[in-house]
């Protein structure tokens, strides 16, 4: 599973047990116990099943949840686009997710939030994302 920040467009991986709505539903809720609150908004889901927990999902964690339109990836175009780049770095589209372990999707993930961008000033996403934190806040992830 894979959620893209829109600002830093930093790229988070999530690799929940399985893909039913309550496996979604618990790696989602652990990853928000983990960030500092109101870091986020909202996300936005494609239209499987397995996200159709959304709403529990939306009043635990404080955030508004969307859905986009059957057969319109391109209503997530930055998800999709990056997730193309996931494939570009070693995890191609035929490949079986279930026999790859957390780390080497998160290692995938890495090699792309340390790239430098020019539309973030020669940033990389992860700093960019970063600034959002104060020192306490991020003083909590590590």
């Amino acid at each position: 599973m894979t959620l893209v920040e829109r600002l830093s467009k930093v790229i988070i991986t999530l690799k929940p047990e399985g893909r039913t709505a309550q496996d979604i539903e618990t790696v989602i809720n652990a990853w928000f116990h983990q960030i500092p609150r109101n870091l986020f908004r909202f996300i936005t889901f494609d239209c499987g099943k397995e996200f159709s927990n959304g709403q529990s999902m939306s009043n635990r964690n404080d955030i508004d949840i969307y859905f986009a339109d059957p057969g319109t990836p391109s209503q997530r175009g930055l998800n999709e686009h990056s997730n193309g780049l996931l494939r570009k770095d070693g995890l191609p589209k035929h490949m079986d997710l279930n026999a790859v372990d957390q780390g080497m999707v998160a290692s995938a993930a890495s090699r792309r939030n340390h790239i430098p961008r020019k539309f973030l000033n020669y940033q990389t996403p992860l700093e960019v994302f970063m600034s959002y934190m104060s020192v306490d806040q991020l003083s909590r992830l590590f």
